[in-house]
């Protein structure tokens, strides 16, 4: 897949099906979220699914620690 091929809103509903997917499973693998959503996506979606994934983990320390989280918000 190439990148203009995807748009905003096929980025917003990964996000948003790896948030998903994390609240159902918070010790669940990367592997295991591919396995579970990657068919509702582009086959060679995998690393934007992977990068969600590892942004929703980041996030939730943050937030919990209470560090304002600034950078890299601004499509969110």
């Amino acid at each position: 897949m190439r990148f203009r091929e995807d748009s905003t809103g096929d980025r917003a509903r990964a996000r948003e099906a790896v948030a998903a997917w994390r609240e159902q499973h918070p010790d669940g693998t990367a592997e295991e979220m591919l396995a579970a959503i990657g068919g509702q996506f582009h086959p060679d979606y995998g690393p934007v699914l992977r990068a969600c994934l590892f942004r929703q983990q980041l996030r939730d320390p943050q937030a919990a620690a209470g560090i304002p989280v600034i950078a890299g918000d601004e499509d969110r």
